[in-house]
């Protein structure tokens, strides 16, 4: 059951602390600010919304937190705000936190067909970002929050792209000593591949180019026993990739957790796809049981 949500809407601002280089493609940016001092995280893969400031401006505009935490409201109140100024807003999932500094790291990595793609918002910005600039952050939040549970089962299954791979190295890093588990990343050559810490039992196949992970599981010979699944990266393939392991694999649909991180030539300011309300409907189902 997902968590109940919060008595206050966890609406922050933070401000950039400092920014490295993670590989060739990647780009992570500590973030602090007093705003993460309740922070609590509670599992791995925990997502949030960024916001990011119009051209021309140093800082977003955002509602204030609504008293009654009424995230309805506040959302509409965001989207009240004039196109010209109203914030981008982008998922992205919190690579690392560490409390004592009052920081989080974020993880930013430009996905698309090729290398010609065009930057959005988000990633032109992480290109640019310099110590003391601010973002707007919502979350993380059991308004979009589910939960994800290493461990229970007899192994783990992770997929994930360039693009999702800081969130799977969160689950990595939760897996019990000694847990088995195998991990398909699709990277754009060999330089994307990173460390990935874990004390579980975790075999990593990398997949270089044009190489996906749900062809690469398709035809993988997969342990025996009852699997937990994680699955993330861009919506049809990770869509396409879970109906092969439920309806061909036979794998339980409830312990199949996914995400479209991304959709191929949309943002998230397009509106929803036929395939998108298709998505919702097997979470819904999946929630469902």
């Amino acid at each position: 059951m997902p968590p109940s949500p919060p008595a206050t809407l966890p609406v922050r601002r933070l401000r950039v602390v400092a920014v490295r280089p993670v590989t060739p493609r990647s780009v992570r940016v500590t973030f602090g600010g007093d705003s993460l001092a309740d922070l609590d995280l509670d599992g791995p893969d925990q997502q949030v919304k960024l916001y990011f400031p119009r051209p021309g401006r140093s800082e977003p505009v955002l509602p204030a937190p609504d008293p009654a935490a009424d995230v309805m409201r506040w959302y509409a109140a965001y989207a009240a705000i004039p196109e010209a100024e109203r914030p981008w807003m982008r998922s992205y999932t919190i690579r690392a936190h560490d409390p004592g500094a009052t920081t989080v790291d974020i993880d930013f990595y430009p996905h698309g067909d090729d290398d010609r793609t065009e930057e959005g918002p988000a990633t032109r910005w992480a290109r640019a970002a310099r110590p003391g600039d601010t973002l707007g952050m919502f979350g993380p939040s059991a308004y979009f929050a589910t939960p994800v549970t290493v461990g229970a089962a007899d192994w783990t299954l992770l997929a994930a792209d360039g693009c999702s791979l800081p969130a799977l190295a969160t689950v990595a890093e939760a897996l019990p000593p000694g847990h088995r588990a195998l991990a398909f990343v699709q990277v754009t050559d060999a330089a994307e591949e990173q460390a990935l810490d874990t004390a579980g039992d975790l075999t990593v196949h990398w997949l270089r180019g044009d190489v996906s992970p749900a062809d690469a599981v398709r035809g993988a010979a997969l342990p025996p026993g009852t699997p937990y699944v994680w699955l993330a990266g861009e919506a049809g393939a990770v869509r396409a990739l879970r109906r092969h392991l439920v309806e061909e694999r036979g794998y339980d649909r409830r312990a199949v957790h996914f995400t479209g991180y991304w959709r191929r030539h949309l943002t998230q300011d397009d509106a929803p796809t036929p395939e998108d309300f298709a998505e919702a409907r097997e979470r819904l189902a999946a929630a469902e049981g």
